[in-house]
């Protein structure tokens, strides 16, 4: 089998994003079984923890899943670097009543033991995101597998997966939520819209394509199961779900979010992410460019961002969100992708009706 024939076998050619901190083994587990194919955010997760979070999923259900992996690259600040970054973030800390933290020993997890484990759990789909693994990355996968699938921001990106020997590519659009995945061009040429993304991918490279970024509904899914994508993924369409583990002042925030909340900042995390404004993200907008690049920030704000979740204080929290999250709505993962699954038939035939119609009067 190959990765395109295992996306069109999905009863519902919807795909759950990743999201670190909003979703875990509970959110995979509904959408695989719902008929969909859920991920495994595990970016987060310590080498050790990554085996055993995908054995759990596998006694839970026998359908297939994704495991996704941060491509953090290896911290090395400079000298002062992360001193000036505290100092930047005290008057933070000391808002919420915080202690600043010490400098820490480790930013990240460690990507090649993340790796690793992935191959050595072997799950049906792995996907990567932030670079892109080399060929003899993707063989071992492969070997073991394990469908591989890069995410890409341009038509550059996914020709470079292509050239890797990635099973597909992920078109991340501009309009999704979350961390960036841009690697070969800066944030500027990077910025391309889904609809523009998926055409141009499919374009370009013969792989099965994932469309990502703004698909909210039923009417989003057809549109891009229209352009072409064998599968869709959504992610911020899922944050109101009842298995969604955000906390309460994120999805409190993403329940209130008006027409048009979101913007992209570095100031969180070193590097560009889509999330819904707040005090933080105006008032560090001015400076974002000085912060350490990512892993760093991510680490140094990790414990302010623990500090304003436990206070129910959503202005210094990191609100990741698409831009269309005021379509987000609540319920049951699995009841949430069969009703966009019907929309979806609903809009395909009222197309198909329409153009038939035009056809007619020529």
């Amino acid at each position: 089998m190959t990765l395109a024939a295992l996306l069109d076998s999905l009863p519902i050619p919807i795909l759950q994003a990743p999201m670190v901190g909003a979703t875990l083994d509970e959110m995979t587990v509904a959408v695989s079984e719902a008929g969909g194919m859920g991920t495994l955010a595990a970016g987060a997760l310590a080498p050790a923890d990554i085996g055993p979070a995908i054995d759990a999923i596998r006694t839970r259900t026998s359908a297939s899943f994704g495991v996704n992996l941060l491509m953090a690259p290896k911290a090395d600040p400079a000298p002062g670097e992360v001193d000036a970054a505290l100092a930047r973030l005290a008057p933070w800390y000391a808002d919420l009543g915080a202690p600043l933290p010490e400098t820490p020993n480790q930013f990240a997890p460690d990507f090649d033991a993340q790796f690793d484990a992935v191959v050595a759990a072997a799950p049906p789909v792995a996907s990567f995101t932030f670079a892109i693994l080399t060929p003899t990355q993707v063989k071992r996968l492969q070997a073991a597998g394990t469908y591989v699938v890069g995410t890409a921001t341009t038509v550059a990106e996914a020709r470079a997966w292509a050239e890797v020997g990635a099973d597909g590519v992920c078109a991340q659009g501009f309009e999704a939520g979350g961390h960036r995945g841009h690697f070969l061009g800066d944030i500027e040429q990077s910025l391309v819209g889904t609809l523009a993304l998926v055409a141009t991918i499919r374009a370009a490279v013969d792989l099965p394509v994932i469309a990502a970024g703004g698909i909210m509904d039923g009417r989003g899914v057809a549109a891009g199961l229209a352009l072409g994508a064998a599968a869709v993924q959504m992610g911020t369409a899922f944050l109101l779900a009842d298995e969604t583990v955000t906390s309460r002042p994120w999805r409190r925030a993403a329940a209130a979010a008006t027409d048009d909340p979101t913007r992209l900042t570095r100031a969180f995390t070193g590097r560009y992410a889509r999330g819904i404004e707040n005090r933080f993200m105006r008032l560090m907008h001015g400076v974002q460019d000085d912060v350490p690049a990512y892993p760093v920030q991510n680490r140094l704000t990790q414990p302010l961002r623990a500090a304003a979740a436990k206070a129910d204080d959503p202005e210094y929290l990191s609100l990741w969100a698409g831009q269309a999250v005021r379509l987000a709505r609540t319920g049951r993962a699995a009841d949430m992708i069969r009703a966009w699954w019907a929309e979806a038939a609903e809009v395909a035939d009222a197309l198909t009706a329409r153009t038939r119609r035009g056809q007619e009067t020529e």
